[in-house]
């Protein structure tokens, strides 16, 4: 039979989890600038800019490749499988792709019209979302701090919404800036029920969770929403206008196809970090490490595409950060108390010497 490498070393796992968590950290801060710069320089396909968000996926093929290989070489048998995952994990990975398809062309449409430092306060609701789906899918209990980040970071939401004319790009109008606010907040909702449902399907699952697993996960589930992403290019005719949208970047059209491949590359890595904590840890730790990576991207932009930051992002910043604090305070406190009932119940369990 083929060996399968599960993650049991307890060690291995937190060097997984650290490793992904970096990874997750600094994609998310570069993510949504290199997705903003598009548009600021004069890109317009928004179809094209979702589809480059997922459309990184086939990067993956290399390191499968190279995991098949090394699986191949430490089992020494020739029939080893090219796929390790299941038909239920694949059915998962369609319906997230799918949902993550609807997810990109939400937050690409939002990134047109907002400014990144209003775009990321609003997007790092979805740690509010991602808890409360978390609550209903994983079956995963309320906190006290659970419920105190949501209720700071929903507020925060709502400060941003009162003063939403502040920071209105020059030339935007007030009807498209509520519809990119409106799509900022969908995106954070449905990719909230997209953690949450990645972890339980590999909770659900039978197989011992290797990284090659999640990496076909990953690639597939990136695989549909890119297909989900073409479907809506073909009938927007972004193809036809690419060339066209080229000529009009203003750093150039070689910098323009450059702006595309590095948005699909960050993303790409941002996806692979992603997956990785939610299989190996969990939705609500992604979505902490999200909701604290963005509060960095909003300085980074403010600096960089010298975008306004008056008093109500500050004051809403400030709630999303106190947040954070204490959804991480309350997730930390609840793991040291079940690690030390763990310890109790192996002590208790012990047989007498």
């Amino acid at each position: 039979m083929e060996s399968q490498t599960a993650i049991a070393n307890p060690t291995m796992k937190k060097i997984l989890i650290l490793v992904n968590s970096v990874i997750l950290f600094t994609s998310t801060c570069a993510g949504p600038l290199t997705t903003r710069l598009y548009f600021v320089r004069g890109g317009s396909r928004i179809w094209l800019s979702c589809t480059s968000i997922t459309g990184g996926f086939p990067l993956t093929i290399f390191l499968l490749v190279i995991a098949y290989f090394h699986r191949k070489k430490s089992n020494g048998l020739d029939n080893t499988k090219i796929f390790l995952m299941t038909r239920k994990l694949f059915i998962a990975s369609v319906i997230s792709g799918l949902v993550t398809g609807m997810v990109n062309y939400f937050y690409s449409y939002g990134s047109a019209k907002l400014p990144v430092s209003t775009s990321c306060l609003l997007s790092s609701t979805q740690l509010v979302f991602t808890a409360i789906f978390a609550f209903i899918i994983v079956k995963q209990k309320f906190t006290s701090y659970s419920i105190n980040a949501v209720v700071l970071l929903t507020i925060g939401a709502g400060i941003l919404a009162l003063g939403a004319n502040s920071d209105r790009p020059r030339g935007e109008s007030s009807k498209t800036y509520i519809a990119g606010f409106i799509m900022i907040l969908l995106a954070a909702l449905f990719y909230g029920f997209v953690l949450a449902f990645n972890e339980v399907s590999f909770r659900k699952t039978k197989k011992a969770i290797a990284f090659t697993l999640v990496l076909e996960f990953q690639m597939m589930m990136c695989f549909f929403a890119t297909a989900f992403c073409v479907v809506g290019m073909l009938i927007n005719k972004d193809v036809q206008a690419i060339p066209r949208d080229a000529k009009q970047f203003e750093l150039g059209e070689d910098k323009y196809y450059m702006v595309i491949v590095l948005n699909a590359l960050i993303w790409q890595i941002y996806f692979v970090g992603a997956v990785g904590v939610t299989c190996y840890s969990s939705a609500l730790l992604s979505g902490i490490l999200i909701a604290a990576s963005l509060s960095v991207t909003e300085v980074i932009a403010v600096i960089f595409f010298h975008e306004k930051f008056g008093g109500e992002k500050g004051f809403s910043l400030a709630l999303s950060l106190w947040g954070f604090v204490s959804y991480f305070y309350g997730a930390t406190k609840q793991n040291k108390k079940r690690k030390n009932i763990n310890t109790e119940v192996e002590v208790t369990q012990s047989p007498p010497i």
